[in-house]
């Protein structure tokens, strides 16, 4: 079984930063992609950020230029520096890893983390 356990979320003024981290812990031989979610009360979850094993990137156009996604392959973290933050950006924000349980498994499975609330005040 893996787990992914999300923490840094919390109140922050608006132009403030704040930094996510999601470690992954249990059965991993290795993990794909990597990546945040969002969703705000009453909206549908929405991605955030990508990244693959290799390292490239991807942002949703709300975050881009503000938000920087990282991993640390060594310790099956990644990461989320969000700056100069926003009233909406203000959501529970959720962890995703693509994971290879087993060398023995070809197959990955997808795995979600708690969320974690980041709340920004205007």
């Amino acid at each position: 079984q893996v787990q992914l356990v999300e923490s840094g979320g919390g109140l922050v003024q608006a132009g403030g930063s704040l930094r996510l981290s999601c470690a992954a812990s249990g059965s991993i031989f290795s993990i794909n992609t990597m990546a945040w979610y969002r969703q705000a009360p009453g909206d549908q979850r929405e991605s955030v950020a990508t990244i693959s094993r290799g390292g490239g990137t991807s942002y949703s156009s709300s975050v881009k230029g503000r938000f920087t996604i990282s991993r640390d392959n060594a310790k099956n973290t990644v990461y989320l520096q969000m700056n100069s933050l926003k009233p909406e950006d203000t959501a529970v924000y959720y962890c995703y890893a693509d994971v290879r349980r087993a060398i023995t498994e070809i197959w990955s499975v997808e795995v979600w983390g708690q969320g974690t609330l980041v709340t920004v005040s205007s």
